[in-house]
């Protein structure tokens, strides 16, 4: 996260609380757009999902993203990111799941259900800033 401007670090730490809207690609190439919790690792964007859904399917069989993470203070300030998802992990994806819990609403245990969790990382490739 390194190439992301100073000035915009803001936006992807644990205060700022920005969602990210994720762009994935639909079977006929259309686009599908989900606002998503997220994290960083210092190199990857983190998300959580369970595994079967849109964006699931979406990104273990096209996994070219982007990604707007919009200021929730200022909507004309934002950084879209473009990648592709480079790993899709179960193991610890609920404890991912609770540690977004609570950077988002400050309290832990995430209602899993049958849901199995799944944490993606996305390699950053092209970053804009505006704002």
């Amino acid at each position: 996260m390194d190439r992301i401007p100073e000035q915009f670090h803001d936006l992807i730490s644990d205060a700022k609380r920005a969602f990210l809207y994720l762009a994935t690609l639909m079977p006929d190439g259309t686009p599908q757009v989900t606002p998503v919790w997220f994290n960083h690792d210092g190199q990857h964007i983190l998300i959580n999902s369970a595994r079967g859904r849109v964006k699931d399917q979406n990104m273990r069989n096209r996994p070219q993203v982007a990604c707007l993470i919009v200021d929730p203070d200022n909507a004309y300030r934002y950084l879209q990111l473009r990648g592709e998802v480079t790993e899709i992990i179960e193991e610890d994806a609920d404890e991912h799941i609770n540690d977004l819990k609570v950077k988002y609403t400050g309290s832990r245990g995430f209602a899993i259900g049958d849901d199995i969790r799944v944490t993606y990382k996305i390699r950053v490739d092209y970053i804009t800033a505006m704002g």
